[in-house]
């Protein structure tokens, strides 16, 4: 039996997006137990929302090597969820500050 999954502690750092769609990258702690680092922030291709892509190792002959991904649906969504939340709430306080400057004399 699985014990729940819980996200206790979630960072994100937003970088200049790029054409490929990257917007930041984010880290996260699991039951304040592991933490998992260098998860990439990517929107959609279609533009609709964000997926995650977790770290890999490229090995000399050009395999390339999962460092660490949730292996079920359940925990993808528990991940994902707080990520997305974290990056959310991270825009908008860029976009109020934004406003903020923009309405200072």
């Amino acid at each position: 039996m699985m014990s729940e999954i819980v996200i206790t502690e979630s960072v994100v750092i937003p970088v200049k997006p790029t054409e490929k769609g990257l917007l930041g990258f984010a880290s996260c702690v699991i039951n304040d137990s592991i933490s998992l680092n260098s998860i990439a922030i990517y929107s959609r291709p279609n533009g609709e929302g964000y997926r995650l892509l977790y770290p890999i190792k490229v090995l000399p002959n050009g395999k390339e090597i999962n460092i660490f991904y949730p292996i079920n649906r359940e925990t993808a969504e528990i991940i994902n969820k707080a990520i997305f939340q974290k990056y959310e709430e991270l825009m908008e306080k860029v976009v109020k500050e934004n406003e903020k400057n923009e309405t200072a004399p």
